[in-house]
């Protein structure tokens, strides 16, 4: 039986969308044994990937090199017996382990010059020209140059219904709520954080056509300044940012009837349990990482300065976002809680 070792991505939003390689993997080998290496505030969403056997978790801090750590890493890889390593992120550091493990085969794109880390490696793609990264990750599954099937799977995540009402039971939420979730952090910075004032003017529209729906903000502790703002302006809305693991936030966005995120990793978690949601873009490329849901709404308005990937709005104006009125998003949220 083979054994693969994923060297996963440090972003959740990266490891779902690397989901579809796995898939591929799978089908081209239904017997393949996959298992992880990842950041540990990455690995709950690995976890409940259906394909995924065993997750390493790691916390190896982002940007350093760490070399006794990755090679205490190694030698405890080396004694699984893993043929082949699939390495994910582009950095030199992240070919280390598979290289010193003595992986036989490892396979990546060329990164920042891996030459000799890597002994299946597959060209950069242009800056701008690169595919959505569901199908970039996806292309590591075939041999250098070959297209992947035209129909990727879409990522999903197992869940499970006892787990999901215990995780409801210690927040409050009794059972049958008819339960909404804003997502409004963002950490790649202001330029993809729908302003907050649009959050909760939302949530005013949304308890006016729906008074028994429960509002909840979720997100990391970096988010609870936008979430109480929220609040402050519709305080019927649940503050949960920072109050749960990852784990929980999983368990309640399958809960939740609808979402509305912006580009963040919780957007991904939403699509993968195949929850609909409005995800809103500004300064990100729904072309590249888009929701993969046939339940998700993207609004994005195509400026002309848009997509500029920037962390802040380099023209002070930050009309990608703004100029998504709460309106807009409620007529599609609508859509979407009546949607057989």
């Amino acid at each position: 039986m083979k054994k693969a070792l994923v060297i996963a991505p440090d972003r959740i939003s990266d490891a779902l969308m690397a989901q579809p390689l796995l898939a591929l993997l799978k089908a081209r080998h239904p017997r393949l044994v996959i298992d992880a290496l990842a950041p540990k505030w990455v690995g709950p969403v690995l976890a409940r990937m259906p394909e995924m056997g065993r997750v390493f978790p790691s916390d190896l801090t982002h940007g350093k090199l760490q070399l006794s750590a990755r090679f205490m890493f190694a030698q405890q890889l080396k004694n699984e017996g893993y043929d082949m390593a699939y390495v994910l992120p582009d950095t030199l550091k992240s070919a280390l382990i598979p290289w010193l493990a003595g992986i036989p085969l490892r396979v990546g794109y060329r990164g920042e010059s891996r030459f000799g880390m890597l002994n299946v490696s597959h060209a950069n793609p242009p800056r701008n020209g690169r595919p959505v990264m569901a199908e970039h990750y996806a292309r590591l599954a075939l041999r250098p140059g070959a297209k992947p099937p035209a129909e990727l799977s879409e990522p999903r995540l197992r869940t499970d219904p006892t787990r999901i009402a215990a995780t409801a039971e210690r927040f409050g939420i009794p059972p049958q709520t008819r339960l909404i979730a804003f997502c409004p952090g963002a950490g790649f910075g202001p330029a993809r954080r729908w302003p907050a004032a649009h959050f909760a003017k939302l949530a005013q529209m949304l308890r006016r056509s729906y008074p028994y729906a429960q509002m909840i903000t979720l997100g990391a502790a970096a988010d609870a300044d936008a979430a109480a703002e929220i609040a402050r302006e519709a305080p019927f809305v649940r503050n949960l940012c920072g109050q749960t693991s990852l784990d929980d936030a999983i368990d309640l966005l399958a809960l939740s009837e609808a979402a509305v995120c912006n580009d963040t990793g919780l957007m991904h978690v939403a699509a993968a349990l195949n929850r609909p949601q409005v995800a809103v873009f500004g300064s990100s490329d729904p072309r590249q990482t888009p929701p993969l849901s046939q339940a998700a709404s993207i609004m994005w308005l195509q400026l002309e300065c848009s997509p500029c990937l920037k962390h802040e709005c380099p023209l002070g104006h930050l009309r990608c976002l703004k100029d998504i009125e709460p309106e807009m998003v409620f007529v599609e949220l609508r859509k979407l809680l009546h949607r057989p």
